[in-house]
């Protein structure tokens, strides 16, 4: 028996015949969630659309509990496996009703007639996702945010033990974002099911992930914790970032910082001085934070968006080094901005600091 649950095995996809993602080596266990990000056009279709057999592999294998996928017929893939991919279905004039009922057709005689407890599925799933008002619309005229919901509804009626989506959260509000990932979450936890998708939103896959795959180029070049992937390298690496700065911390994008000679020093803590470094990049007004000890949730954001940092150890007492460069910020700058630093018996020097502003006039 295999260690993991799903299992690709020095897998290549592609089309034609021709790989374009080739030595793909993935274990995936029971009840996680893994998703594939990477920048559009690198293939994280292609991976999801071959581990659902829509697309022949090149070479390798994948396995399913210890089965290769090519020895189920798709009858059985479909009462194991539920897909929701950024493709239109073709749906003519069926409701939205109609639509979640399809998850059900793997459970039904050739008629595809569904039970009562079929249809009591249908109405549970439908309620999962918040659209049992939608029942009896055309779902060729409901927006697509309300289409992908119902996708997922049907896939939800399948009752399945893995889910395979593509860019679930394209077209949705950010509630509805949070609401898809959290109904996937809470399936995860409570039904073990296992589910693989691709997010554009990397700052969510960073929160609801197990598993984080990198997709870029000819190859997976990360796969593991989201703790290990989503480091500022490898998110500018992946995405070749060269105009801002992913934060790891708080799983945001920042724009670059202004640069020049700085006009205003910016004295905060705790988190006060943050919405005031943002406004001042927007204004292009580049600027000094200090003094800011490097445990603190404002030089982390600082030290991106800031000309210059003054930092200090966390704990210690503030040096006389930090001070004196700190006092010939006060004396450089235009203005100085006292966001609500926080003043406890190691950062005393700041009020000296504060002072001196006041007395140039500068505070």
């Amino acid at each position: 028996m295999t260690d993991h649950y799903i299992r690709l095995d020095n897998l290549a996809v592609g089309y034609q015949g021709k790989a374009l993602i080739h030595d793909i080596n993935i274990g995936i266990n029971k009840g996680e969630i893994v998703t594939l990000i990477g920048p559009n056009g690198s293939g994280k279709s292609t991976i999801l659309k071959s581990i659902t057999r829509q697309l022949k592999w090149i070479a390798g294998n994948v396995f399913y509990d210890d089965t290769s996928l090519l020895q189920l017929s798709y009858k059985e893939m479909a009462s194991k496996m539920a897909v929701v991919l950024t493709e239109r279905i073709k749906t003519e004039y069926m409701t939205c009703h109609d639509v979640v009922a399809m998850g059900r057709y793997p459970y039904t005689g050739r008629l595809g007639i569904l039970t009562a407890k079929d249809e009591e599925i249908v109405e549970e799933a439908m309620e999962t996702v918040h659209a049992l008002e939608l029942g009896n619309c055309n779902f060729n005229e409901i927006s697509d945010g309300q289409r992908q919901r119902i996708l997922l509804a049907r896939a939800i009626c399948q009752e399945p033990e893995v889910m395979i989506l593509d860019e679930p959260t394209s077209f949705l509000d950010v509630k509805h974002k949070l609401e898809l990932l959290s109904i996937l979450e809470r399936m995860v936890r409570e039904k073990h099911i296992t589910v693989i998708m691709s997010l554009h939103e990397i700052e969510l896959a960073q929160k609801v992930s197990d598993k984080v795959m990198c997709v870029k180029g000819e190859t997976i070049t990360h796969y593991g914790q989201p703790e290990d992937v989503f480091t500022e390298p490898i998110i500018r690496e992946l995405y070749e970032i060269e105009n801002g700065y992913f934060d790891p911390l708080f799983g945001s994008m920042e724009l670059p910082k202004i640069e020049g000679n700085p006009k205003i020093l910016v004295i905060s803590s705790g988190g006060n001085g943050i919405p005031i470094y943002r406004k001042l990049r927007k204004e292009q007004i580049p600027f000094i934070a200090g003094i800011l000890y490097q445990n603190d949730v404002d030089y982390q954001v600082a030290k991106v968006l800031a000309t210059q940092v003054i930092e200090e150890t966390p704990f210690e007492e503030i040096s006389e080094r930090a001070y004196e460069e700190a006092i010939k910020a006060v004396q450089m700058c235009d203005t100085v901005i006292d966001a609500g630093v926080q003043i406890g018996s190691a950062n005393r020097k700041l009020l000296d600091i504060i002072e001196e502003a006041k007395r140039l006039g500068k505070i």
